[in-house]
């Protein structure tokens, strides 16, 4: 399992709270935290005050708590609390396997399981709400895919195609055809400009 983990476990980067306007960055790596920042005022005596950078050892960060409070106070308690479970050798490895493989294990969840999973972190909303989960969901919940049916995800989306009832579909699929074929048909017919007005 350790294999699964970057040198970067977390980071994350944002502006202070109002009316605070300076720049931070905290970053989490398998030996040290990183917090960097940068001073951002239209006084003319902060113009020239240089980023500063704070590295510590996670035993360290620990025992910080005037670096616990800024990190708190610039990215919230949940990030603070997150930061303090990594420190301490808690690390999620779920968010940390392969696409594949998470998609693998979200087949066999219920739609409603799929809707709280989305929520539960920025890597898991990106997953539940991409084409490719979308497109593995409707080959799994339909017999067959028609190519016809394949065109008209790329045009509105798989997860437009799973949500869209059977005669919704048929009617969109029918009226695809139709446009398809109007070029064709419409060639011999003359423009309305190129008609001589008597």
């Amino acid at each position: 399992m350790a294999s699964l983990l970057g040198e970067t476990l977390f980071e994350v980067s944002g502006q202070g709270p109002a009316p605070m306007k300076d720049y931070f960055h905290f970053a989490i790596t398998k030996s040290q935290v990183i917090w960097s920042w940068w001073k951002i005022s239209l006084r003319s005596d902060c113009r020239n005050t240089p980023p500063g950078q704070l590295r510590e050892s996670h035993e360290d960060f620990l025992e910080d708590n005037r670096l616990q409070n800024q990190v708190g106070m610039v990215f919230g308690p949940h990030i603070l609390q997150y930061s303090q479970n990594l420190c301490q050798g808690h690390y999620d490895y779920i968010v940390r396997l392969p696409n594949a493989l998470l998609f693998n294990i979200m087949e066999h969840l219920d739609l409603e399981d799929i809707s709280v999973v989305s929520r539960t972190c920025r890597r898991f909303k990106e997953l539940c709400n991409s084409e490719e989960f979308w497109e593995q969901t409707v080959r799994k919940h339909c017999d067959t895919v028609t190519p016809t049916v394949e065109a008209l995800a790329e045009e509105v989306g798989w997860r437009t195609i799973f949500f869209t009832n059977k005669l919704q579909l048929q009617m969109q699929i029918s009226r695809r055809k139709q446009k398809e074929n109007q070029p064709c048909e419409d060639k011999n017919e003359p423009s309305p400009s190129s008609v001589p007005l008597e």
